[in-house]
């Protein structure tokens, strides 16, 4: 059975160039258009398509208005398209934070050494984030408790059930952490689609006092990891910051690699530097997870704690294996809060992985995990 799509953009040339790539795919199938933030949150609830495919930019209601539309009333895997500039990258930011799963260049012969690995591209991605669906889907319907209001007016007041014998389902306590006693002194987390919301949810739960340099490895355009930074920067209390060639890595302080860049390092545990060289023809990922891991298993041995985030591709797996050889700590998102489990797959099959750990919780186990008893 194909997998339904729905194509929103102002733009004819455009609707039309991605619905043809789209009905290209063997179970992919654009079921109907819109032309507006509006007309596709109507749709959204009266067609209920598996995917749909988003611009930011639009008359009557913006692509970021219609995504939190729909993610409230209609909760639907949604891919963005924006522009390359400093305003694409924050609106398209705004659109992951307002749910969105993904997004795409307009233009795609920027993420693209040719025409078919761009049909190639849009197609797998449309794929990838419509397995989240149901996901989505479930999450919506999940009761969520909410606070009671501080007003004393009567109207207010709960309702005070009779006491009864009968008892009241719980929910299972999640398991408690403990810490392996291992001693670090870098932290390093890679990801891919679905990682700019998993960063800041974790990040942003971390102390200003943190112990040790984090290195962040996302795949994203050039243009946008500047943006994205200082939006993590704004939120958390660590330092976030794009590197640049030549940084001392400081505690507290979060490092993002730079799109279409290498992040490696050079010199020695507590006075090492960053460094940052030509993402490179032949590298299918700028910045790539392998090379910033390497990097960092040369330098600081065993002294790593390191994670694999959500992510399409298998990007990390080597770079992990060489952190585990040298003895530090690998561990993965798992797969029921990942957008795409690629990425944290990789090392999980592969043995490189020690915990499988979900996304809420992640924050939790670093801390638990670097507390001294």
């Amino acid at each position: 059975m194909s997998l339904k799509v729905l194509v929103v953009d102002d733009s004819s040339f455009f609707r039309r160039r991605v619905s043809d790539i789209i009905n290209a795919a063997p179970r992919l199938e654009v079921i109907d258009v819109a032309v507006n933030g509006k007309e596709a949150v109507e749709k959204a609830l009266s067609l209920k398509p598996d995917v749909i495919t988003m611009d930011i930019e639009m008359p009557v209601m913006d692509g970021i208005s219609a995504v939190r539309e729909i993610m409230a009333s209609q909760p639907t895997p949604i891919l963005m398209f924006s522009s390359l500039t400093q305003e694409g990258a924050k609106a398209t930011l705004d659109a992951l934070e307002a749910g969105a799963l993904d997004f795409l260049p307009k233009k795609f012969e920027d993420i693209a050494r040719n025409k078919d690995e761009a049909v190639n591209l849009l197609q797998q991605r449309v794929q990838q984030i419509a397995s989240r669906r149901a996901l989505l889907r479930r999450a919506a319907v999940r009761p969520v408790s909410k606070p009671q209001s501080v007003s004393t007016s009567r109207a207010a007041l709960p309702r005070v059930e009779p006491t009864t014998n009968v008892a009241r389902p719980t929910a299972a306590p999640s398991p408690r952490f403990r810490s392996t006693g291992k001693s670090y002194q870098l932290t390093a987390i890679g990801t891919s689609t679905g990682g700019p919301v998993a960063l800041q949810k974790i990040l942003t739960k971390l102390p200003a006092n943190y112990p040790h340099p984090i290195l962040l490895i996302q795949h994203m355009p050039a243009t946008f990891t500047a943006a994205f930074a200082a939006r993590l920067n704004s939120l958390c209390q660590i330092t976030v910051k794009e590197a640049e060639n030549g940084d001392t890595l400081q505690p507290g302080v979060a490092y993002l690699a730079p799109g279409g860049m290498q992040m490696m390092l050079e010199g020695r545990p507590g006075n090492a530097k960053i460094r940052i060289i030509d993402g490179g023809e032949r590298m299918n990922y700028k910045p790539c997870v392998d090379v910033t891991f390497g990097s960092a298993a040369k330098t600081y041995q065993d002294k790593v704690l390191s994670m694999i985030l959500t992510g399409m591709g298998a990007d990390g797996r080597e770079g992990a294996r060489m952190l585990k050889a040298a003895g530090s700590t690998v561990w993965a998102q798992d797969e029921a809060s990942c957008v795409v489990y690629g990425m944290p797959q990789a090392v999980a099959k592969a043995g490189i992985s020690t915990e499988d750990l979900p996304l809420e919780r992640i924050a939790e186990r670093i801390l638990v995990e670097l507390k001294r008893h």
